[in-house]
């Protein structure tokens, strides 16, 4: 069963309006105009849907359901809370919006080059329209696809967005709907795709209220976030359409490209027919009807192949995932650090692994997990994995909010930004990453709830100065804890800053313009390692083309003999030399195979053979 939820605008004032509310006796719709209040009748629909058809209702009308005739709740498929999550919904015209991106079809996932940023901290502004102006800088980088972190309403206006409570509705402190539409428009216009993160795994606690609309949640499980949502008891089936309609919103009224979905293994069920698998077969069949491809990539903690493998081999059949494994190793490398999870990394030879097969654990014992974990991914393509060196979960969920820039070196960033984008799968950057950005990104709310806001200081206090040893602990509800994370955008053009900016450009056009880069294919790579001396080597080919190059982690100079094959193999980046602000290079231009070459610290080489 198809149905529209929430406020269907259709033209010259008339306005549907349908919600599920299938334990309730009665539901109606209270128009709140200023001078008075409008009550109307909804009438109840099969599978536990109400439904109400009115005049008199134009674009920015402020309404209500009344429960039961006691309860007045917000919409939980409202497209805009222009008063906040415990405000009344608006009617939204979906099909106001002129778009201007028809010859747009989307891009092959194996060509995306990510970009992760967050509305609030991107620019001073904090605001969709204010993302515009800088895309032509991020499009003169490379980056073709950008992934905006959750933009369902929140409580305030800072957030991460993880604490969104209305699923359908567009953060009236971005901008609200016509806006987003303007920077997926404007995306499309510069050749850039547009993912965006949605939540589909809990709902944030301040102004949550959709259990007085139905059995949105279950206590047959017990999570890590709120309440875990009800994908497979009694009426699932409503709250399965409910969020699978959300994700097909998102893609249909908004053009977006793609959705990441936020922590999968949150998501809690034992039905025959997976939630996710559903979804992906509903997105399927979007992209069929439209004519292009849309995208499903999960955040998972699980190693499991089967978010990636098709329904067919009893897979969910999701397009990519990020690959965390690949990131634990590269910051043990980077860092030195070998606390909390990254007790279970460290080795060069892992990273190894990750290049030849993505997941690092696929059935090992894992010191920190204390048991086994996760099972092999090595037949998988390489497009379906994300890599990264940074990203709001890794950066934000450090007690000082650090990034790399704050932890390594420069010549270490440089080395970061390389085994990320030289990789044979698909690379994510965090904002502010390709230049070196020094302000923190830090876990920030702005509740209202005075109890709330002080458990979720205790709490974050408490996980913060239990993993961490030293640090400041920053208040997530203090406004000061948001500011500071705004990026210094224009650092990108100043001193070390701009080569570091430079040497991602790079990196990046190396990536797109050398056939055996850009083919993304786990098979065509050969790689090994030193794992006393911390060196990396890899070759990777497509037809003709071929590539080597190698990556020493170590603060020493390596003696290394390169077991390649006889040709002309001439150097085509050297981040020692001094253009890149290294010390100066000692690496011969030309690469003579088996004939030993120092490589100094810290230092990523790349060699093409020609000819």
């Amino acid at each position: 069963m198809t149905v529209t939820l929430g406020s269907n605008y259709l033209g010259n004032d008339r306005c549907e309006f349908t919600v599920w509310a299938p334990t309730l006796k009665e539901v109606a719709v209270v128009i709140a105009a200023e001078d008075e209040q409008r009550a109307i009748a909804m009438e109840r629909q099969a599978e536990g849907y109400w439904k109400a058809t009115a005049e008199g209702i134009a674009p920015g009308t402020r309404y209500f359901y009344r429960l039961n005739d006691n309860l007045m709740r917000a919409d939980p498929a409202a497209h805009l809370q222009p008063d906040g999550v415990h405000g009344a919904s608006a009617v939204v015209d979906l099909k106001a919006f002129s778009w201007s991106d028809r010859s747009w079809c989307n891009l092959p996932l194996s060509e995306y080059i990510i970009y992760e940023l967050h509305v609030g901290t991107f620019t001073p502004e904090g605001t969709f329209e204010a993302i515009i102006p800088r895309l032509g800088v991020l499009k003169d980088l490379g980056i073709n696809a950008i992934e905006i972190m959750p933009v369902a309403q929140f409580p305030g206006d800072r957030n991460w967005g993880y604490d969104g409570v209305f699923p359908y509705a567009v953060q009236n402190s971005y901008g609200g709907p016509h806006k987003l539409k303007q920077l997926v428009d404007a995306c499309h216009q510069q050749g850039i795709a547009v993912l965006i993160d949605v939540v589909y795994n809990h709902i944030g606690p301040e102004g949550n209220y959709l259990a007085d609309f139905g059995p949105y949640f279950t206590n047959k499980y017990r999570p890590i976030w709120g309440e875990p949502l009800n994908f497979d008891e009694e009426y699932s089936d409503g709250v399965r359409h409910f969020f699978i309609e959300n994700a097909l919103y998102w893609l249909r009224e908004y053009h977006i490209d793609g959705l990441r979905l936020d922590a999968i293994q949150g998501i809690f069920e034992t039905g025959a027919r997976p939630f996710l698998q559903q979804m992906a077969d509903a997105v399927a069949d979007l992209s069929e009807q439209k004519g292009r491809k849309f995208y499903l990539t999960a955040e998972s903690d699980l190693n499991d192949v089967r978010v990636l493998r098709p329904k067919e081999l009893g897979g969910y059949g999701l397009d990519s995932q990020w690959c965390d494994d690949f990131h634990h190793v590269l910051h043990t490398l980077l860092t030195g650090e070998n606390d909390r999870y990254y007790k279970d990394f460290g080795q060069i030879q892992q990273l190894v692994k990750s290049f030849k097969e993505g997941f690092v654990y696929d059935g090992q014992y894992a010191p920190h997990r204390k048991r086994r974990h996760g099972n092999s991914a090595k037949d998988q393509p390489a497009y379906q994995f994300i890599v990264f060196s940074q990203n709001h979960d890794q950066t934000g969920n450090r007690i000082a909010g650090d990034r790399l820039s704050h932890l390594i070196s420069f010549d270490g960033l440089k080395l970061a930004a390389a085994t990320v984008l030289l990789s044979p799968f698909l690379p994510l950057l965090f904002m502010g990453e390709e230049y070196g950005e020094t302000a923190p990104f830090l876990y920030f709310v702005s509740h209202s709830d005075p109890d709330l806001i002080e458990a979720i200081r205790q709490d974050k206090e408490k996980e913060f100065k239990q993993a961490f040893k030293s640090g400041k602990f920053n208040n997530p509800q203090d406004a000061n804890t948001f500011y500071q994370c705004q990026i210094n955008w224009e650092y990108h053009q100043q001193g070390q800053h701009q080569v570091l900016w430079n040497f991602y450009r790079r990196l990046i056009e190396l990536r797109r313009t050398i056939p055996a880069l850009k083919k993304l294919s786990k098979k065509t790579l050969d790689c090994g390692c030193l794992e006393a001396e911390k060196l990396l080597f890899v070759r990777r080919w497509a037809e003709n083309s071929q590539v080597f190059y190698m990556i020493n982690f170590s603060t020493s100079t390596v003696q290394f003999e390169p077991n390649i094959p006889d040709g002309n193999w001439q150097k085509i980046l050297d981040s020692s030399e001094e253009s890149w602000k290294g010390p100066g290079s000692s690496l011969p231009e030309v690469l003579q195979p088996q004939k030993s070459i120092s490589i100094p610290a810290l230092t990523v080489a790349v060699y093409q053979i020609s000819g």
